[in-house]
């Protein structure tokens, strides 16, 4: 008789975490594995970790994922096209669509709590771990599966540890008794610890490579995320617990801060000296940034490291270039990303040159006057949009639905101009998903640095092939220093703000704003009582195209009064007769700017029946 592994069935647990809905749990993916010996041959091994890749990591998809594993943090609800990474930047200061991110502004719900469906995958992947000694042949080769396996359950980890803090520790397969379940949440830093632990373990199993065209994991990428979660989590303890919130642990010391942070300069800086990767460029600063990202091969890259592959006639495709291919896609980039790139010589972009470059739409875009990444993440005129087609003078903020600019400031990056078939239907956009790139090595370390209060030449050193590429000046942190009232991290020092901007204008619309918030525990400064903005329109060319009958002929905007028969369609913030006023998509729906509790909302609510089920022993978050 057949050995029935049923690895998708958590007896008790899994009922707990998931949502087990029939059919779900029915599963049985390896029902073709060894009949005698689960696990018998390095191929068994191969096909059993494969269920990991699909699904698991960050992807291009706007469609809802139906597989196994969901993406470990959705940052937007899927009915209003927030997934996948292109669009997971959706409800911090740097993207917003037209309907309000319940999260972000503080509008989130305790009865939509989501479940933990990352423990079914923690389950596998303990299976994984207890029947491994099966595996017959080459032990160099099985430990590779080994060393997956060991990544995967930290990516698990992880990402409840960002949503909803410390969970339960389990590194075996549970039975079924109720009583298993009832046991407390580990400490935050054995969570973090033990992550940290399986990464390790991942570097010494997973192969070195030069390389990303195999799509899966080696020992880089585990170094990659090793820095990633050692500064996620350094930063998390250093800045909650300067605010004196609820989320910090209240017994952590600063050595123990201290090591985190030296674990993710070490662990990136293993990578910067392997002399394997490095930035990619052609040289060509105007159309290096954004090709990487509609780039459809990226086997032989030198900044990818891990990435996922598309392909339409495999009916594997996602939709991003159907809707950014609008001009719209009812999103938009806000004015507080467009204000942080630096002018093309390297200072800050404030005061009158800011002020007479906005009095033209689209002028503060141009790569002769600003870091020409902001070209190439923002559609600016006269750039390619479909074939034969190109970016008009003026942004569709007079359209509706998905053809509509909910700032002004539409989203280029990611964007297949060429592709005839992307722009025009769903699921045929092919653009890679990039899940690890070098950059962010470059850009951990810095952080890392910085935060250490190391040598600012070697952050500079790490930082400058990002300028490189893009044309910009080397670094010089008291040159960009930005001290405007205004700014946000006006009161940190050059060197920290500094690599912050780097890392916001590098990774914009890449799905990593809102770590980067929680973490730093900058919600004060960033989202708490603000409203995101767009583009000017009263005081600049906008206004007199849509008076003229000019490009908004066909649809005129009315902002604060509408004549008879029509309504408001623009919201600007400031009051009739202010010469200058944004465009402010939610001044009617949040009129007080957003509402995020920063007593609360830095972590998402528990399921209440997941507090029932283990007999109190999980108490609900802070706040909650």
């Amino acid at each position: 008789m057949k050995k029935n592994l049923n690895i998708c069935v958590l007896l008790g647990l899994l009922c707990v975490f998931s949502a087990c809905k029939k059919g779900f749990l029915d599963l049985e993916p390896l029902d073709t594995l060894s009949t005698t010996n689960s696990l018998a041959s390095t191929n068994e091994l191969r096909m059993y970790m494969n269920q990991f890749y699909q699904g698991t990591q960050l992807n291009q998809s706007v469609v809802p994922n139906v597989d196994i594993y969901p993406e470990s943090f959705p940052l937007q609800p899927r009915d209003v096209g927030g997934a996948g990474i292109a669009f997971n930047d959706a409800g911090t200061d740097n993207m917003i669509f037209s309907a309000v991110n319940t999260r972000t502004s503080g509008l989130f719900s305790l009865s939509a709590a989501p479940a933990i469906k990352e423990y079914v995958a923690v389950r596998n992947l303990n299976y994984f771990f207890e029947n491994f000694k099966n595996a017959k042949g080459n032990a160099t080769e099985n430990n590779k599966f080994l060393g997956e396996a060991r990544f995967f359950r930290a990516y698990y980890y992880f990402a409840m540890l960002k949503r909803i803090g410390p969970v339960t520790w389990v590194n075996k397969v549970l039975p079924g008794e109720r009583e298993v379940m009832e046991v407390p949440r580990a400490s935050r830093t054995l969570i973090v610890d033990s992550v940290l632990a399986d990464l390790d373990q991942a570097v010494a199993l997973l192969p070195a490579v030069n390389n990303s065209a195999s799509m899966r994991l080696h020992k880089d990428v585990a170094l990659a995320f090793k820095s990633r979660v050692a500064l996620y989590e350094a930063t998390w303890q250093k800045y909650h617990k300067a605010k004196n919130d609820p989320f910090f642990t209240k017994d952590i010391g600063p050595e123990k801060i201290q090591s985190y942070f030296e674990q993710a300069r070490d662990a990136a800086s293993a990578v910067m000296t392997g002399g394997k990767w490095s930035i990619y460029t052609t040289g060509k600063p105007l159309e290096d940034y954004g090709n990487l990202f509609i780039t459809t091969d990226l086997s032989t890259n030198s900044e990818v490291l891990l990435w996922k592959k598309y392909n339409a006639n495999d009916n594997i495709a996602h939709s991003v270039s159907k809707y950014t291919s609008t001009g719209g896609a009812d999103l938009g980039l806000t004015l507080s990303l467009v204000d942080d790139y630096l002018t093309r010589d390297g200072r800050p972009f404030v005061g009158t040159e800011r002020a007479e470059a906005q009095k033209v739409y689209a002028k503060e875009l141009s790569p002769s006057l600003r870091d020409p990444r902001l070209g190439q993440t923002v559609a600016l005129p006269g750039k390619p949009l479909k074939p034969a087609v190109v970016v008009p003078g003026y942004p569709p903020i007079n359209q509706t639905g998905f053809n509509k600019s909910t700032t002004g400031y539409p989203l280029y990056k990611f964007l297949e101009y060429n592709n005839a078939a992307a722009v025009a239907d769903d699921l045929k956009s092919v653009a890679p998903a990039i899940i690890f790139r070098y950059a962010e090595v470059l850009l951990n370390y810095a952080e890392a640095v910085a935060e250490l209060g190391g040598d600012p030449a070697a952050i500079a050193n790490a930082l400058n092939p990002l300028r490189i590429r893009a044309g910009m000046p080397a670094v010089d942190f008291n040159r960009e220093y930005n001290t405007d009232a205004g700014y946000p991290f006006r009161s940190l020092s050059n060197v920290i703000q500094a690599v912050r901007r780097e890392r916001r204008v590098e990774f914009a619309a890449e799905g990593m704003r809102l770590d980067d918030i929680l973490r730093w525990a900058a919600a004060g400064e960033l989202l708490i009582g603000k409203r995101q903005l767009g583009t000017l329109f009263v005081g600049s060319d906008m206004t007199s195209q849509n008076a003229a009958g000019g490009f908004y002929s066909s649809s005129l905007l009315y902002y604060d009064t509408a004549p008879a028969g029509k309504s408001v369609n623009l919201y600007l913030n400031g009051n009739a007769g202010d010469a200058q006023r944004y465009i402010d998509p939610y001044k009617s729906v949040l009129p007080n700017g957003a509402g995020f509790n920063p007593q609360r909302d830095y972590l998402m609510p528990i399921q209440q029946r997941m507090i029932q089920l283990t007999a109190g022993q999980w108490a609900q978050n802070p706040g909650w």
